[in-house]
């Protein structure tokens, strides 16, 4: 979650339904159009992967965080949200 590797101390999950749309465009944007994805044999327009993130924000299956120290925010899957969560309780952090 964070560009050195190390955890962060807190993460907050950002509704999307509590920005605006033209944040949230922002988020969306600046996470698809970042370098080391892969969206299969052919790639997909802005447009269409813009949609794809959208719709897995609105179905509940990715979040937005946001990470206090780093001010930074991203978009995550829930299972690794799920797998993030299960790791800091493990160690007894909240």
């Amino acid at each position: 979650m964070a560009c050195d590797g190390k955890p962060p101390k807190e993460l907050f999950i950002v509704p999307a339904g509590r920005l605006s749309p033209e944040a949230l465009r922002g988020i969306i944007e600046e996470f698809v159009t970042r370098s080391g994805t892969d969206y299969g044999r052919r790639e997909a327009t802005l447009a269409e992967k813009c949609a794809a993130v959208r719709a897995q924000l609105k179905s509940g299956r990715a979040h937005i965080t946001y990470d206090p120290s780093a001010q930074t925010c991203t978009i995550v899957l829930s299972d690794d949200l799920r797998t993030f969560c299960a790791g800091r309780q493990k160690k007894g952090t909240p």
